[in-house]
């Protein structure tokens, strides 16, 4: 995908969308960390179902605490490897009240320190909450950079470098939720709907699959 179409490529997004957002329900930044953790290998909506009864009774680091690991567990268990997600999230929130006063930390560095939290959760974290224009390169973004030839990469972080460094300055706040909900819903991993994708004349890939 040269840089012309790269352009159109988002522009077009743009158009149909020009507040993109997380599919997560959150309502502060401590909320989206615990979702954003709680997501891995698990759908946003099974996250959210889990959460719209944990937040209520605990949306806090000390109020996560507060519930013990069987207690965390009694909220979070229809969530995949809810166990060691529980105890991941119980050991960070202890880093957060000791280390951070509370607050989730702004930085990558303290943020890929957390337990259960990876460069994915962090980039997630510092775009959705802090409005940072990085790139986190979960499996349909990972598909995308692949299949439309914007950024092709052997390994995610590949992927993200790749997308940084071409995705034009003033789409990359918002590039990594485009991206998500394109491949969530219309550039699908084994059928893409190219028959009604709104960019598929800017992308390298060329569908083989007959319009249903």
């Amino acid at each position: 995908m040269n840089a012309h179409n790269i352009e159109l490529f988002f522009k077009t997004l743009q158009e149909a969308n020009p507040l993109p957002t997380t599919e997560l329900a959150y309502t502060n930044v401590f909320e989206l960390l615990a979702a954003v953790l709680l997501s891995a290998q698990a759908t946003d909506v099974a996250v959210n179902k889990a959460t719209r009864k944990l937040f209520p009774v605990a949306n806090t680091p000390a109020a996560i605490l507060a519930l013990g690991q069987d207690g965390l567990e009694s909220y979070i268990k229809t969530i995949g490897l809810y166990r060691i997600k529980a105890s991941n999230l119980l050991k960070t929130c202890q880093i957060v009240i000791e280390q951070h006063g509370g607050q989730v930390p702004r930085s990558r560095e303290a943020l890929e320190a957390l337990p259960g939290v990876g460069r994915k959760t962090a980039n997630v974290v510092l775009n959705v909450a802090y409005g940072e224009p990085t790139m986190a390169v979960d499996t349909h973004i990972f598909r995308l950079g692949n299949r439309t030839g914007l950024a092709p990469g052997k390994n995610p972080l590949q992927v993200e470098l790749k997308l940084l460094k071409r995705i034009p300055a003033k789409y990359l706040v918002d590039a990594h939720h485009w991206l998500i909900l394109h491949g969530r819903y219309v550039c699908l991993a084994r059928k893409p709907m190219c028959w009604q994708c709104g960019v598929s004349e800017f992308c390298s890939f060329k569908s083989k699959s007959p319009q249903p």
